[in-house]
């Protein structure tokens, strides 16, 4: 745990430094979570063994720690950016630098707390999402997204060829669609309060609190901060999934979700800052196991050549996002190159 801990927490603290004293922590953080990443990645010996074993704890506390702390920290940078006294220079970094924890740790760890067995971390995990304007992610993503990943049934499963620009848009409105669809024909059998409701409520929320905070200045902030990390978690979810599909076995019937359709990074510092969401294969195989007790397999899961982040701004170039994955893919499935 003390990969996790200290790369997750060390972040926060940077972040934290810079909304109050600007620089040079508002450099440092940008650099940790871009630079720093990058080289610490290709230190093999900050790596975590492919199968922890059961030796690992859970790592509850943590996780319910950087939920808690998610809320300071977005709303802290929403006062920063749009009243705070810091130079103009440091606001445009510590945006950046917000913008990707938010996306990359942050959802990452929302996405943990969803899967939680237990109702408070859960709803917490929907608490995180709802104040990033993202909440349907909680439902799309437990009611479709594992259900239907790797298939066309699933809008968060890119497709060979498919730019992550054209993804994004499809992904993005179809998810809102397909787990509303989900949740509102649950409702018919369990009844309840729908959870749309509650998303749209936590959305509204967290508009009024950056309304408080510094009025319609902290509403563009807080818009921009949601808009980018939002990009963030759908460059994940492209990454993960590109061109990797389930075989159909029978009519509208698929195999089932293998370690073969998802992509999976070993990259030691990038994996311990977003709670081994690189390690996506056991995760779809066994979604309630909690993230230090993910397994990699390098001979029957898909990998990445780079890092999940890499990865994921080499996604934002298609030309060169296809040469590097449009072979990978089709080797992994079997079917022709996308034209």
């Amino acid at each position: 745990m003390i990969r996790f801990t200290a790369a997750t927490l060390g972040l926060v603290a940077l972040l934290a430094l810079a909304l109050v004293l600007g620089q040079p922590f508002a450099a440092l953080a940008l650099l940790s979570i871009t630079v720093f990443a990058y080289f610490l990645d290709k230190f093999a010996v900050l790596a975590g063994p492919d199968r922890p074993g059961q030796e690992f704890p859970a790592g509850h506390g943590l996780s319910t720690t950087l939920g808690l702390l998610h809320f300071p920290l977005l709303y802290g940078g929403v006062w920063v950016l749009a009243a705070g006294p810091l130079p103009v220079l440091d606001k445009v970094l510590i945006f950046f630098a917000l913008s990707l924890f938010l996306g990359q740790v942050g959802n990452s760890n929302a996405h943990e707390l969803i899967h939680r067995a237990d109702r408070w971390p859960r709803r917490l995990g929907t608490a995180v999402y709802c104040s990033l304007l993202f909440g349907h992610h909680a439902s799309a993503h437990t009611r479709v997204h594992h259900v239907h990943a790797a298939t066309d049934r699933d809008p968060n499963s890119a497709r060979a060829g498919e730019t992550f620009y054209a993804f994004a848009l499809r992904a993005w409105a179809g998810s809102f669609r397909e787990g509303l669809r989900a949740e509102t024909a649950l409702r018919k059998h369990k009844g309840g309060l729908h959870p749309y409701l509650v998303y749209a409520a936590g959305a509204l929320t967290s508009l009024g609190v950056a309304a408080l905070i510094a009025g319609g200045s902290g509403i563009v902030a807080l818009l921009g901060l949601c808009l980018y990390a939002q990009m963030q978690l759908l460059l994940s979810d492209y990454v993960q999934h590109y061109g990797l599909r389930r075989r159909e076995i029978a009519p509208g019937k698929h195999e089932p979700v293998g370690p073969q359709h998802s992509w999976n990074a070993p990259h030691g510092f990038s994996s311990a800052l977003m709670l081994n969401a690189p390690r996506h294969s056991d995760h779809h195989a066994r979604p309630a196991r909690s993230y230090p007790g993910l397994e990699l397999d390098r001979a029957t899961m898909p990998i990445l050549p780079h890092s999940l982040p890499v990865m994921a701004v080499l996604a934002l170039v298609p030309p060169v996002w296809r040469r590097v994955m449009d072979r990978r893919a089709a080797k992994w499935t079997g079917a022709a190159l996308p034209a």
